[in-house]
C-alpha cells in the first residue's frame, strides 16, 4: 500500500440558480425550438418573473439585453465559437450552443467582468445541461475570454478588400446575402451601408401612436412625463418614450385610444389617408390588416371624415387581434377573416386601399434580430407570387380614381419596386391600369426620400423601420 495519503475529494456543491440567465436561456430555446420571436415570447416571461417577486427592473433589463444581444450577434458569435471547439459547430447540441452564445455575449458584448461572465455561464450550464457539459462550456469560454471583440473580428472576418460582403457580415452580424441585398437597395458606398448595419443592431425606441379623435400626443406626453417622452420626429401622432418606458401602464394604451406603433408604420397609414383622391371618399380597405396597428390608425382617420373601414385578415387569430385594436373606434368599421388573393367583396368597391403585404421582414431587424438568421434567399421566391397577386387584387378592389398603397416592411428590391413595376407592366392582369402618385410630398419634413415616386424609409436615416410605400391611382 502506498505511503502517500490520498487527497480528500471536494464535497459536491449544488449549482447556483441565476433566475436572470435561466430566463434568458429559456427564451433562446423558445426562439430556436418553436421558431418564436423574442419580442413575443420574452415580455410574458418577464411579466411572470416580476410577479413572482424575485425579479426587479434591473433583472428585466439584463435579461432583455442578454436575449436580444445574443440573437443579434448570433452569426458572429458562431464564427468565434467555431474557432474554439474541436468539432464542426453543427455537431454541438443546440442547448449547449445557446449557453455558449450567452456566455460569448457577456464576454464580448457587455461590460460584465470576465470572471463573472465565465462563472455565471458555467453555473447556468450546470443547471440546464449538467456538470459534464458544463466543463466543456468552461473550456470554450476561457478560450473566448482570451481576446476582446475587436481582436476576434480581426481573426474571423476576412479583409474588406478580399471579400467586402463577408467582412461586413461578420463585423456587423448580418448574413452575407442580407448585406448584399441591403447594399443593392441602399446604393452608395461603404459608409452608408455600415451606418445601416450598425442601426440594425441598436435597440429601437418605443414609439406610441395617439389615435386621432381618441387621444392626442399632448395627452400621452403629459401622462408619461415630459422628462420621459418626446414628440415623434415625423408623424403628427407619434410619441417617443425614453428607454424603460412602460406603454401598458398608460390609460390611453389600456383603453385602445393609443397604441405602440413604429413611426414608419404610422407614416404609411397617414400618407395613404392624405393621398389626393378624385371623387367620393367613403369606403376604405385594409387588405392585410393583421395584427391591427395600421388598421387602428386608418380607422381613426376614416372616422374623422365619415368614412367606413373594412379590415380584412386571412388568419382568424390575427383577425381577432385586428378586432381588438379597432375596438372602440368612433366610426363605422368591420373586421373579417378573408383571403386578399380571393376577396369576397366586389371589384371597385373602395376609395382607398392599403395592402401591407407579407414579406421577409428585413426592414424590422432591430425589433426581430433572429429574423436575419432565420430567413433565406429562397424565401423571396415564396413571397413573390403572393405579393404580386395581393397588389393586383388591391387595384381591382379600388374604383377608378381611387388610391392604392402598397407597403412592406422590407427594403429588398425584389419585394418593393420590382413588385409594383411587374404588376403595372401586366396592366393589373385584368384590364386595370394605374399611375404612380409621388408619395414624398405626403411625408412632409421627412428628409432623404430619394428620387420617388415611391418612398423607402431607413433606420439609420429616419429612425424608423425600413418601411416601403408606393402609392398608385387607378386610371381605367
Amino acid at each position: 500500500m502506498s505511503g502517500q495519503s490520498r487527497r480528500p475529494s471536494k464535497p459536491y456543491r449544488r449549482p447556483r440558480k441565476d433566475p436572470v440567465r435561466i430566463l434568458a436561456f429559456e427564451a433562446l430555446r423558445a426562439v430556436d425550438e418553436r421558431d418564436a420571436y423574442a419580442n413575443l415570447v420574452l415580455p410574458p416571461m418577464l411579466r411572470k418573473a416580476r410577479e413572482s417577486g424575485n425579479f426587479d427592473g434591473r433583472d428585466a433589463a439584463l435579461a432583455t439585453e442578454l436575449v436580444y444581444g445574443t440573437l443579434r450577434w448570433q452569426g458572429t458569435y458562431d464564427a468565434i465559437i467555431a474557432r474554439c471547439v474541436d468539432r464542426p459547430l453543427r455537431e454541438v447540441d443546440p442547448p449547449v450552443l445557446d449557453v455558449l452564445s450567452l456566455g460569448a455575449h457577456q464576454l464580448l458584448g457587455t461590460r460584465i467582468p470576465t470572471h463573472a461572465a465565465v462563472s455565471a455561464s458555467v453555473e447556468l450550464a450546470r443547471v440546464v445541461l449538467g456538470d459534464g457539459r458544463a466543463k466543456f462550456v468552461n473550456a470554450v469560454l476561457r478560450k473566448i475570454a482570451a481576446d476582446d471583440l475587436n481582436g476576434w473580428l480581426e481573426r474571423v472576418a476576412p479583409e474588406y478588400d478580399d471579400d467586402p460582403e463577408e467582412h461586413l457580415g461578420i463585423v456587423h452580424a448580418h448574413p452575407r446575402w442580407v448585406v448584399s441585398a441591403l447594399w443593392d437597395s441602399l446604393g452608395g458606398g461603404r459608409a452608408g451601408l455600415e451606418d445601416l448595419l450598425a442601426a440594425d443592431n441598436e435597440r429601437p425606441e418605443v414609439t406610441l401612436v395617439a389615435r386621432p379623435g381618441r387621444s392626442t400626443p399632448e395627452e400621452l406626453i403629459e401622462a408619461v412625463g415630459e422628462e420621459s417622452a418626446l414628440p415623434g420626429r415625423w408623424s403628427p401622432y407619434a410619441v417617443r418614450l425614453a428607454e424603460g418606458g412602460e406603454p401598458g401602464a398608460l390609460d390611453a394604451v389600456r383603453e385602445g385610444r393609443a397604441g405602440v406603433q413604429d413611426e414608419g408604420s404610422q407614416l404609411v397609414a397617414v400618407a395613404l389617408a392624405n393621398a389626393p383622391l378624385e371623387g367620393a371618399d367613403r369606403t376604405w380597405l385594409d387588405g392585410c390588416a393583421g395584427p391591427g396597428g395600421k388598421a387602428a390608425l386608418l380607422g381613426a382617420l376614416a372616422a374623422q371624415r365619415g368614412a367606413r373601414l373594412l379590415a380584412s385578415e386571412k388568419q382568424p387569430h390575427r383577425a381577432r387581434l385586428v378586432a381588438r385594436s379597432l375596438a372602440g373606434n368612433p366610426g363605422p368599421y368591420e373586421v373579417i377573416a378573408a383571403d386578399g388573393t380571393r376577396p369576397p367583396w366586389r371589384p371597385g368597391s373602395f376609395d382607398r386601399v392599403l395592402m401591407d403585404v407579407p414579406c421577409t421582414g428585413l426592414g424590422a431587424l432591430r425589433r426581430r434580430p433572429e429574423a436575419r438568421w432565420r430567413r433565406r434567399p429562397e424565401d423571396l421566391e415564396g413571397f413573390a407570387p403572393l405579393q404580386r397577386e395581393l397588389l393586383r387584387q388591391a387595384l381591382l378592389s379600388v374604383r377608378v380614381g381611387g388610391v392604392v398603397g402598397y407597403a412592406t416592411c422590407s427594403p429588398h428590391l425584389a419585394e418593393t419596386r420590382a413588385v409594383v413595376e411587374d404588376v403595372l407592366k401586366a396592366r393589373g392582369g385584368a384590364d386595370v391600369t394605374a399611375e404612380w402618385i409621388d408619395a414624398r410630398p405626403l411625408l412632409p419634413g421627412v428628409p432623404a426620400l430619394g428620387d420617388g415616386p415611391d418612398v423607402q424609409l431607413w433606420p439609420h436615416l429616419h429612425g424608423t423601420d425600413a418601411m416601403y410605400l408606393a402609392l398608385l391611382r387607378r386610371t381605367a
